[in-house]
This record gives C-alpha cells, sequence and structure tokens, in this order.
C-alpha cells in the first residue's frame, strides 16, 4: 500500500511539473463536478419507496447481521438484481451513522471520481503532442461535470447510479488488455462487468462490445501470451462467478424463480424485446438524437437535434479522413466508441418498453469520450477553423446545460419529509405498536417506515396470514395526493385494506401531505 502511495504520488507529481495548466484547469473541472453533485445533497437527493427499501435492508444488514443474496428487484420481469450495491453501501451507511446521506455522497463521489474517469480515458484515446494542453478532453471532463441528466443521478443512491463508472472500466480494462500485456486487467473487468449486471440488466447490451474486444484482445496476444491470455481470462471469469454467486445460491433454494423471470423475459417477447436486431434499425436515428439530447446536451430539444446530426457528419467526416489523421491506437478507439453507442442504440431499438433516462447510465462517458475524439480530430486537421467550430459547440452545449442545472431548481426535500412524517407517527402513536400505508403515485411506505424501524418504533408489516399479531389497534395513512383523491378508509392498497373496516380517527398536515390515524370501525 505505501509502495503504491509513492507511486501515485510521484505521477501527480511528474504531471503537475509537465502539465501544470492542464492540472488546474482539472482540479477546477473536479471542483465543479464536486460543487454540482455534493451542495445539499442531503435536500436534492431522491428519497422515495425504493431508496429507504434499500437503506432498511442494509441497516438490518449492519445491526442485525442478516445477510442477503438477492439485491433490489426491477421495474419489470419480476426478476432481481444481484447484491452487490448493498454492500458497496454497507461502510457509507455505517460510518454516515445509517443516515440515508452517506450513501448519496458515496455515488456522487464515484460521479466526481467518473468525471476524472472521462478526463483520462479521453486524453488516453486521443493523445496530443507531448506536453501540450489537452483542451478535447478538459472540455469532455467540463460537459461531463455539469450534464443535467448526469447529475441528477450522481447525487443520490440507487443501484443504477454506478452504471457509469463500471462500465467505462469495463471497456478501459479490455482496451489495456489490447493495447498492452498486463492480463490483469481481465480481472478487472470481471469485477466491473460483475458491478454492470448487479446495478442494471441493461448492462447486456455491453457484450457484443466487451466480446469483440476480448477477442481482439487474444487474436493480437495470440502468439506470444495465450496460456497467460486464457489463463487470466479464467480468472476474471471465477471473479466475475463469485460476485455473481449469491443471485445463483438465492435462485437455488427458491425453485430458480429468478432464471425463470429472466428466461420469461427474453422469451415471451410480446412486450418485452424483439429477436430481430433489424427491427431496431428505423428507430436508430431516433433514439440516437433522444439519447444525445437527454445526456449531451443539457436536455434541450432543439439544440439535441442539431448536435445529433452535427455527430453524424462529424463522424462520417472523420471515417472520410480516416487515413490522414489515424494511427492505429486513434483507430481503435473511436472504433470503440462507435460500436459502444451502436450497440445500444441496436439494444434500445428491440427494447419494447419505456426508456427512462438512467437506462442510458452505461452511455453517459461515451457521448463525452466520443466529443473529446471528434474535437482532437477537427481541431488538428483544421486547426483554426476547426477550434471555433469545437469551441462554439462547446459554448452551447455548456449553456444549455448549465440553463437546466439541477441545482438552479428548489430541492425535493424528500428525506427531510419522511423524517418530519415519521417523527409526526411517532408523536401521535404514543409508544403502541401499529400499521403503516402510504397513498400516493410513485411512492411507497419503506421511505418512512426506514426512520420508524431507526428509532425502534412499534411499526407492523400487516400479514395477510398472520393477521391475529400483526394486526394493531392503528394504522397511520400518509396521503401525498390531494385530499379529496385520499379516501384513507376505502382505498384499495392493501396495506389499506387488510386494515379491515376502520374509521379516521385524526388527521393532520405535515411537510405537504396529510396523515390519517385510522382506527377499527365501531359498530356501536
Amino acid at each position: 500500500m505505501k509502495q503504491l502511495f509513492e507511486k501515485t504520488k510521484n505521477q501527480l507529481k511528474n504531471f503537475y511539473n509537465n502539465h501544470k495548466v492542464e492540472f488546474i484547469l482539472l482540479i477546477i473541472i473536479l471542483l465543479v463536478a464536486s460543487f454540482m453533485r455534493l451542495y445539499r445533497i442531503g435536500e436534492y437527493m431522491t428519497f422515495l419507496g425504493d431508496e429507504g427499501r434499500d437503506v432498511i435492508i442494509v441497516r438490518r444488514f449492519l445491526t442485525e447481521g442478516d445477510i442477503f443474496l438477492i439485491g433490489p428487484g426491477t421495474s419489470i420481469g419480476n426478476m432481481y438484481l444481484g447484491p452487490m450495491y448493498y454492500y458497496m453501501m454497507a461502510p457509507a451507511l455505517l460510518i454516515a451513522n445509517f443516515s440515508p446521506i452517506g450513501p448519496s455522497i458515496q455515488i456522487a463521489l464515484l460521479g466526481i471520481f467518473t468525471t476524472w474517469f472521462v478526463w483520462w480515458v479521453a486524453r488516453e484515446w486521443f493523445p496530443n503532442e507531448k506536453n501540450k494542453i489537452h483542451f478535447s478532453a478538459l472540455a469532455a471532463a467540463f460537459l461531463y461535470a455539469i450534464a443535467p441528466t448526469v447529475v441528477i443521478y450522481a447525487r443520490s443512491s440507487w443501484n443504477p447510479n454506478i452504471m457509469p463508472f463500471f462500465a467505462l472500466l469495463c471497456v478501459y480494462s479490455l482496451w489495456k488488455v489490447i493495447r498492452t500485456t498486463n492480463y490483469k486487467w481481465l480481472w478487472v473487468l470481471g469485477f466491473s462487468f460483475a458491478a454492470v449486471l448487479q446495478s442494471h440488466y441493461l448492462g447486456l447490451i455491453l457484450i457484443p462490445l466487451l466480446g469483440s474486444m476480448w477477442l481482439l484482445g487474444g487474436f493480437l496476444h495470440w502468439k506470444d501470451g495465450k496460456k497467460s491470455y486464457i489463463m487470466h481470462s479464467l480468472i476474471g471469469f471465477v471473479i466475475f462467478l463469485l460476485l455473481m454467486s449469491p443471485l445463483a445460491i438465492f435462485d437455488a433454494r427458491h425453485g430458480w424463480r429468478n432464471f425463470d423471470a429472466i428466461k420469461t423475459f427474453f422469451t415471451v417477447r410480446q412486450t418485452t424485446v424483439s429477436i430481430k436486431p433489424w427491427t431496431a434499425l428505423p428507430q436508430v436515428y431516433p433514439l440516437f438524437e433522444q439519447i444525445t439530447t437527454r445526456v449531451f446536451a443539457g436536455r434541450n430539444i432543439e439544440f439535441g437535434s442539431w448536435i445529433s446530426l452535427g455527430f453524424v457528419l462529424s463522424i462520417a467526416w472523420v471515417i472520410a479522413k480516416s487515413k490522414k489523421i489515424f494511427t492505429y491506437k486513434k483507430a481503435l478507439a473511436f472504433t470503440i466508441l462507435l460500436v459502444w453507442i451502436s450497440s445500444a442504440l441496436i439494444g434500445f431499438g428491440i427494447y419494447k418498453q419505456h426508456i427512462y433516462d438512467h437506462y442510458y447510465g452505461f452511455l453517459f462517458p461515451a457521448y463525452f469520450i466520443l466529443f473529446a475524439g471528434i474535437s482532437h480530430f477537427v481541431t488538428k486537421y483544421a486547426k483554426i477553423r476547426g477550434s471555433w467550430i469545437v469551441f462554439t459547440i462547446f459554448v452551447f452545449a455548456a449553456y444549455f446545460s448549465l440553463a437546466d442545472t439541477p441545482v438552479r431548481y428548489a430541492p425535493n426535500r424528500q428525506l427531510q419529509r419522511s423524517v418530519a412524517v415519521a417523527d409526526k407517527i411517532r408523536e401521535e402513536a404514543k409508544g403502541d405498536p401499529f400499521n403503516l400505508a402510504v397513498i400516493a403515485e410513485r411512492n411507497y411506505e419503506d421511505a418512512y417506515q426506514y426512520f420508524l424501524e431507526k428509532n425502534n418504533d412499534p411499526v407492523i408489516d400487516i400479514d395477510p396470514q398472520n393477521t391475529d399479531e400483526t394486526i394493531t389497534e392503528q394504522l397511520f395513512v400518509v396521503c401525498e395526493l390531494p385530499e379529496p383523491e385520499c379516501q384513507p378508509t376505502t382505498n384499495a392498497k392493501a396495506e389499506v385494506a387488510n386494515f379491515g373496516w376502520s374509521q379516521v380517527d385524526q388527521m393532520w398536515q405535515e411537510s405537504g401531505v396529510i396523515i390519517y390515524k385510522l382506527i377499527h370501525y365501531n359498530t356501536q
């Protein structure tokens, strides 16, 4: 560890001595990234049912030793992810004394590090002449630091939010394998790809890219290092299997439910995926425009349309000029980026469900590194005119990103609301056992239940198979809808229905929601 620290220290010192201006600019960019992600993070972070569920599970692991073999469930398909993210959360939750802000800060720090990683990869893949400032890499890192969609998903604790870093680490690991003989990067690949899949199953879209890069690495090193390449590939695969094994153990214990759900998702394709990749072709450019707008163009639709066209024309121009501007190293990097984005577009094109912004996580770094690569080629081939074109695009992209930056808007204060509501319920329950229900469009009980459990309040989940022991004398209903839509005694939600015939005993307004105290209906 001491040697690693000294080596890193010396590398930083050498880089500073040789690239002082770039080093200072990079530090400024990282400070901007830190501000975007950490500013009032406790008030801006998302904290709803999913986040509450996660901290409940991890807290029980830390305080009661409850080992978990599966992670969060997916929104469709009744599938479960692996538990890797929960174990990653545990140290941050413990250090933060069980405050949910801790894991959110952990995600923010990972997002800041990813900003650095984007700069590093862009600089390595498209190198400048010796000792020159790499403005293209710095520009890519700065735009990544302020991109609204990227920022939003880098300041809340949620399993998909680790994907940008680990997806980039997967690709970079194989890049190092192809470019060097350090096959231990295959170990990193095994670890990082397990993290990607346990972040979100859409990480499977990376397989064509990673598979082709692995085959290329094997082909290039086959003559002189085939035994070593195979051995390290097997070690990386074993690391991957070990990290995925808790999910397999759970599945084996529960009749392979998760495997059956995954099989159904991919084989019963009426509403999931298409087996014919060519059906995605008509959607490729609209999807490219949509993703470009949401990820790179500051979510401005008009600018997104123009910059999408600009990307396509620039890619065509770079390919047309490839003989003059490409070295093998740069051609390989550019090809990786094109395959990365193209395979994602085909994958999304055959996916029949709605596509949310967080699904693009494994693509976040690719767009900014592609911008760095194109900028590098354009400014090198047409120095003055190209520099003005790149600078103009950079200014517009920065303007629209900052115009829609999340820190301009009022914080949601979801965490503070959960705490205040839990405190009110605790006060009114007066120490007696109670049940809990939440009526909302996008939230459920766990956001509030976490703070009740954390304070050892006697909140009890109703078990329909054991109602005598789990139904209490009072039910607190938190309604996040307008009052006429609440209907707390007749709402169809299971937590309300299972309580039985009831009547409103009291109600309160707290932090923008309505809290009802229900008691069993008195027929006398």
